[in-house]
């Protein structure tokens, strides 16, 4: 006859789901899997561990779908690899030149030109790629909690302090309005890598949550000690930034506008990855190549249509003169 065996047990041991399922946040396998909370019996727990198996063949993506997009996907990054300026700055520009405004007086300069993104945009995805690279070296690259609690009203308040200062420089270009302050580019460069922290904080624990099948429960931040660590890198960011020196300048224009595109990038894996149900399989990077190169052909994609609709509307690759 068939030994005794707990139902409930098999059925938790055969779920593949997400991490969280395990830590109450979506209280328990059992609810996932409709298994009751008694005993069944050897039988019917069988059927239920067969079954659990079955969904994740049937969500394999076809590799045929994955050639042929990525021959779509190769095609438009090539054309506007072909179509933009040439050089690596180049390419940063027309990156740039999606997303932001290019104003020559808010941006900072390599000798007569101006960076690929303004002061405000540099902070923001410099402290973007910074903020990624504080968690991984804390060895929580693979984390899918947010920041506590209290430490996701700090970046709040970066946030509100990044949009104040939006404001009130906006103002500025109506001589006649109201603002509180006079605006510069250290203010927009301060603000704008705030806000840039606290995006990488909620970005990346969404994607892990998304990407990986043993994502981990630990947040990426925990505590005011490493907090403050980041802030004392972010406040070195700046100062670097705002010596103007040449030599480092250049490397951080390359850093910012590929922080750009990397955090599109993400975005869009994660919804490649929940359209094509393929959502808490990954277990090794290699398993997210594809995936990954998704999302950096749509973002440039998506990057290209702006740039063809800037283009035809100024006919220059400059900023906005105002």
């Amino acid at each position: 006859c068939n030994p005794p065996v707990n139902s409930r047990l098999l059925c938790r041991l055969s779920y593949r789901g997400r991490r969280s399922d395990y830590n109450g946040g979506s209280k328990g396998a059992s609810r996932r899997l409709g298994c009751l909370p008694f005993p069944l019996g050897y039988n019917v727990a069988t059927m239920t561990s067969a079954a659990s198996v079955a969904p994740q063949e049937a969500h394999r993506f076809p590799r045929i779908r994955w050639v042929a997009y990525g021959a779509v996907a190769a095609a438009v990054v090539a054309l506007w690899w072909l179509q933009t300026p040439d050089g690596l700055m180049g390419k940063a520009d027309a990156i740039g030149y999606a997303v932001c405004h290019r104003i020559d007086l808010r941006s900072f300069h390599l000798g007569e030109r101006a960076l690929p993104l303004c002061a405000r945009c540099s902070g923001m995805y410099l402290g973007a790629t910074l903020g990624a690279a504080y968690i991984f070296v804390l060895g929580r690259g693979r984390s899918g909690a947010f920041p506590r609690r209290w430490l996701l009203l700090v970046f709040a308040a970066f946030g509100l302090l990044f949009a104040v200062d939006g404001v009130n420089s906006y103002l500025h270009f109506f001589p006649n309005a109201p603002h509180a302050y006079e605006p510069s580019n250290a203010l927009r460069m301060t603000t704008g890598t705030l806000l840039g922290l606290g995006i990488a904080g909620v970005v990346l624990p969404s994607f892990n949550q998304n990407a990986w099948r043993d994502w981990k429960g630990a947040p990426v931040l925990g505590s005011g000690v490493e907090l403050s660590g980041l802030l004392a890198l972010a406040a070195l960011l700046i100062f670097a930034v705002l010596s103007e020196n040449p030599l480092i300048l250049y490397p951080l224009a390359l850093v910012s506008s590929a922080g750009l595109l990397v955090l599109l990038g993400v975005i869009y894996t994660t919804l490649l990855l929940l359209i094509t149900r393929r959502e808490n399989h990954a277990q090794r990077w290699r398993q997210l190549v594809l995936p990954f190169l998704g999302g950096l052909a749509l973002a440039i994609s998506q990057i290209a249509a702006v740039d063809l609709v800037r283009y035809l509307l100024t006919g220059t690759w400059g900023g906005f003169s105002l």
